[in-house]
């Protein structure tokens, strides 16, 4: 029978790989079927998951992947900012069979993005960070920041990220490099930029912006943004769109996990 940890696990590593979104709904009974198990233990997996702070529950509607806040996106990227750059800072050696891990799976990276497989990708590229903490030997962190890369990684999908993976390929093997030859205060430097450009590529409002501003242009009256003020240039009206309800079914992204 599947075990609490495995089921916590692989939903961690569908988040990693973007095949469970933003605000997916985790039913019990569902995951229970999917893996073979008690509601009991698939209860406890959630219940973990929500003291990791990955998912949330309603007593009405039952468990979800969160759907971070702007404030929420921005304090994850300051946590790891802290715990990565921290982590090099610490740093006073790095063994060979560490270097030798970590270009394994940076050529792991590179082959997943020439390759079609865009689950595969977003994993391996959210798992680099992982895979470095361990290689640096703390395994405490490691743990902390796979919770902060499923969270960083359902702040891209929901606010729409534009990082190119290459690049962000790119300068995992700069980091990789700059801990070979010993260069830790330029590995840190790296690794501030590297997080930077990540959080940098999300559509977030900046500080002090208008929270308003799209709900403020759905209603501002057609006579002021129409242009000419003819028919042709407002927009087709609420009751003759066909509206998409997003379906509240995640049979799709739970089978994914099997």
């Amino acid at each position: 029978m599947t075990s609490a940890t495995e089921i916590s696990d692989r939903i961690i590593e569908a988040v990693m790989a973007q095949k469970l979104a933003p605000g997916a709904r985790l039913g019990e009974q569902q995951l229970a079927m999917l893996f073979d198990c008690s509601r009991t233990i698939v209860r406890e997996a959630l219940t973990r998951l929500a003291a990791r702070g990955i998912v949330t529950v309603s007593s009405r509607r039952g468990w979800y992947l969160i759907e971070p806040s702007l404030d929420e996106a921005r304090e994850a990227f300051e946590a790891r900012r802290v715990i990565e750059m921290g982590l090099i800072r610490c740093t006073t050696s790095v063994s060979k069979p560490a270097i030798k891990l970590l270009k394994s799976h940076l050529a792991k990276e590179k082959a997943a993005i020439k390759g079609d497989d865009v689950g595969l990708r977003s994993f391996l590229l959210g798992d680099f960070h992982v895979c470095l903490a361990e290689c640096l030997g703390n395994t405490l962190l490691a743990d902390t920041l796979r919770d902060f890369t499923a969270r960083t990684t359902l702040i891209a999908m929901l606010y729409q990220s534009s990082h190119d993976a290459a690049h962000s390929c790119a300068e995992h093997a700069e980091i990789v490099a700059a801990l070979e030859r010993g260069e830790w205060a330029k590995a840190e430097q790296i690794m501030q930029r590297h997080i930077g450009n990540v959080q940098d590529a999300l559509k977030l409002q900046p500080p002090g912006g208008d929270p308003l501003a799209e709900l403020r242009k759905a209603l501002k009256p057609l006579k002021e943004g129409g242009g000419d003020g003819s028919m042709e240039s407002v927009a087709q009206p609420l009751h003759t769109r066909s509206a998409s309800k997003p379906s509240d079914d995640s049979s799709t992204y739970l089978r994914s996990l099997l």
